[in-house]
């Protein structure tokens, strides 16, 4: 079993923040603060995989009062140098057990995080843990990609996904175990290649829209809304990712 820990270190603490740019700009943030807002209904909100606060921190700010669970200590320690713990509490732990309180209205989970978790039955701990925390009728928001398996051509096992100056994205897929392992190749472009490149990779369990309301359901959750996205456009079969609203029953 991977340690997601030693994924989520100092290094990737210290480089996860792009201030401005791609998950951290304006127009990603807003429009997934506005909706979280909505949801929370004046109550508490908890993230699960709070991360460095990229949503936590502007929720917070706009007026939510918000708690995490997070993993990873690197991660924490770089939220410390942003917000202290009493303005946004974080206990450290697995997101499937870890205890955070109770009483929450809203309770979420963004940018992919629960293909984190590599099996079926972590996922569906995750949703039980989530509705541990929640008030009768709260809501659990869930954003996550659609798996792009229709861009698999026939007998090969990987896609090209980012190809651009100084970055290759490769996801290689095991279709059997529903399992896909992004490889993060970055380079100097500049360069004549006699350098090597720096490679990272990150596993997860890509879960099918389907499979996830049937997730929610054994957790004691009813889908209330699909969005493509948190702007709430509407999700089409062409749909590459959806923002999914569980209320619990």
């Amino acid at each position: 079993m991977i340690d997601q820990s030693r994924l989520w270190d100092e290094h990737a603490a210290a480089t996860y923040d792009t201030p401005g740019e791609g998950m951290f700009a304006a127009e990603v943030l807003e429009p997934t603060v506005a909706l979280l807002s909505e949801l929370a209904a004046g109550g508490r909100a908890l993230e699960l995989a709070i991360g460095t606060g990229r949503v936590a921190i502007p929720l917070r700010e706009a007026g939510v009062e918000v708690a995490g669970i997070e993993l990873s200590k690197a991660m924490i320690d770089r939220l410390r140098e942003k917000v202290d713990a009493a303005t946004i509490p974080v206990v450290q732990g697995d997101m499937t057990t870890a205890t955070a309180g109770e009483g929450f209205t809203l309770a979420y989970l963004v940018f992919n995080t629960i293909s984190n978790l590599l099996t079926q039955e972590q996922q569906v701990e995750c949703f039980r843990n989530a509705a541990r925390h929640l008030a009768p009728g709260g809501r659990f928001v869930v954003e996550l990609w659609v798996p792009q398996l229709r861009s698999l051509a026939p007998g090969h096992g990987g896609t090209v996904e980012v190809s651009e100056s100084g970055y290759l994205l490769v996801d290689t897929y095991d279709t059997l175990a529903q399992l896909v392992v992004s490889h993060h190749v970055r380079f100097d472009p500049q360069v004549d290649g006699s350098r090597e490149a720096q490679l990272a990779r990150t596993p997860h369990r890509y879960v099918w829209p389907a499979e996830l309301d049937l997730m929610a359901q054994l957790a004691g959750f009813e889908l209330e809304h699909r969005y493509a996205g948190f702007d709430r456009a509407e999700f089409t079969a062409e749909s590459r990712s959806h923002v999914s609203v569980y209320r619990r029953a």
